[in-house]
């Protein structure tokens, strides 16, 4: 059975587009016990005409975070290692410091980039070449974007930077970078042709580096301390879903997983990349796994809606919780559906507005967005979603040319046990609900597996091992 001997703490910090989190393992009686530390509000500011993340917020509230694991880790720290959404990053001036905040996927600058390179990479070739859905929230047109003057500027996705900043090399873990659309699916490396069929220069790109790489020692102010004097920097699956999914305990072979969270995506584990015309109809992406293969999925709507709604609703002084919705909209009749992936729901503010759009589009009636009905927009929400998820799932069977056995979700949303049967409901499969911080337990599991025979690859069997381990320990939020 795989082991380790180190039995000091580790830290994973887990960046979200409305949270980031630190997050403490500890070896209590010889089992682990995991604990949130500290969390820090997050999401996008606008700045003028721009969309940007608060990144000075963010690194302080990290600062904090460190602060506050190495006081409750008198044993001391062995590692720390970031993962988080991709697609996002950071450019450095010559003394490595960021230029400006880095923009926000949702930042629309990107919609008259990604048209001018569809002419000279036409989508359907792009994805040939990279497996890459080519949306344009991804890295390969948000750097066409930047002014010519930054071009030439280093950059960093934004987990790596985290890294960076306490004292890393400058590096793009594989399973982050390949959702930049800039990923030779053949070579697993940058497709220098690519960058310079654009105009990108791809000298400013870091080097990649695999799942599980041990980059070097803490350093800086926080190294100080006694918890942090011999605490390495690990760069675990830096995506978070990629993270999520290797916190999954399951074998994978014939099971789909569903990472709902802000955002939802359906897919399973596959050894060989599909960049067939027909995944990229399907909106299916390939992206590095944890433990070698792709996470072959599709990414569509999530709990953004809901989200969205709750916040329109709290500014009018109508405070719900997600529990509470939940549970209200178990009791509601089942309503019609809508198009969750319709581009103005991935838009902010005024949700329920939207969504009454789109059913006045189905030629359904609106919801009246008054008190008291707030449970009818949830029950729409989750069977819009249930019934995105089971097209999903077919688009995915008829891919793979076999069926599926069961479902297993994940995020934030797992513990939605009305999305849960609904989902079942749809697609006819069992669903198991793992665990809410996926993201987390994959962080740590990639962290152990890597410190347990330094060097060697980390495989499928030893992640496994480790997040069945991690998924039974409890996970007391502060």
């Amino acid at each position: 059975m795989p082991r380790i001997d180190d039995r000091r703490a580790r830290i994973a910090i887990d960046l979200g587009a409305e949270s980031c989190r630190v997050s403490l393992l500890r070896w209590i009686d010889d089992r682990p016990e995991i604990s949130e530390v500290h969390r820090i509000p997050n999401g996008p500011v606008p700045h003028g005409s721009s969309l940007d993340w608060p990144l000075g917020n963010i690194l302080s509230g990290i600062e904090g975070g460190l602060r506050k694991a190495a006081t409750e880790a008198p044993e001391g720290v062995a590692s720390i290692a970031v993962d988080g959404w991709a697609v996002d990053y950071v450019r450095l001036d010559p003394a490595g410091h960021p230029l400006h905040d880095p923009f926000c996927y949702r930042d629309e600058r990107t919609v008259a980039e990604k048209q001018k390179a569809d002419a000279v990479l036409p989508p359907a070739e792009a994805f040939r070449r990279t497996g890459a859905q080519p949306l344009r929230i991804n890295t390969i047109y948000q750097l066409l974007a930047d002014p010519v003057s930054e071009q030439h500027a280093p950059w960093l996705c934004l987990p790596e930077y985290v890294l960076h900043w306490l004292g890393a090399p400058r590096v793009a873990e594989y399973t982050n970078a390949t959702h930049s659309g800039l990923v030779d699916l053949a070579t697993g490396n940058w497709a220098r042709d690519i960058f310079a069929m654009l105009g990108l220069p791809v000298e400013a790109a870091p080097r990649i580096v695999h799942p599980g790489t041990r980059l070097c020692r803490l350093q800086g102010p926080l190294s100080t301390l006694a918890a942090f004097r011999d605490t390495e920097l690990i760069a675990p699956a830096c995506h978070d879903t990629a993270s999520a999914i290797a916190g999954i305990p399951a074998e994978l072979d014939s099971t789909a997983y569903i990472c709902s969270g802000t955002w939802s995506l359906i897919g399973t584990l596959v050894s060989e990349p599909i960049a067939t015309p027909q995944a990229l109809a399907a909106r299916y992406t390939n992206q590095g796994a944890a433990a070698g293969g792709f996470c072959f999925h599709t990414n569509v709507n999530g709990m953004w809606l809901l989200k969205q709604c709750m916040e329109h609703w709290a500014s009018a002084g109508r405070n719900l919780t997600i529990a509470d919705l939940v549970a209200q909209a178990a009791a509601c009749a089942p309503t019609q559906i809508i198009n969750v992936d319709a581009e103005p729901l991935l838009l902010a503010e005024e949700m329920p507005a939207r969504i009454n759009e789109q059913l006045a589009a189905a030629g359904h009636p609106p919801i009246p967005d008054v008190p008291g009905n707030e449970p009818l927009f949830a029950c729409l929400i989750f069977e819009s979603l249930a019934a995105r998820y089971a097209r999903a799932i077919a688009d995915l069977e008829q891919m793979l040319q076999r069926k599926l056995t069961r479902i297993h979700i994940i995020g934030g949303a797992s513990r939605n046990r009305l999305l849960a049967d609904l989902t079942a409901r749809r697609t006819g499969l069992p669903v198991d609900c793992g665990h809410p911080e996926s993201s987390t337990v994959g962080n740590f599991a990639v962290q152990l597996a890597s410190s347990e025979t330094p060097g060697s690859p980390i495989t499928p069997d030893k992640l496994r091992h480790w997040a069945r381990l991690l998924s039974s320990a409890e996970m007391p939020t502060q």
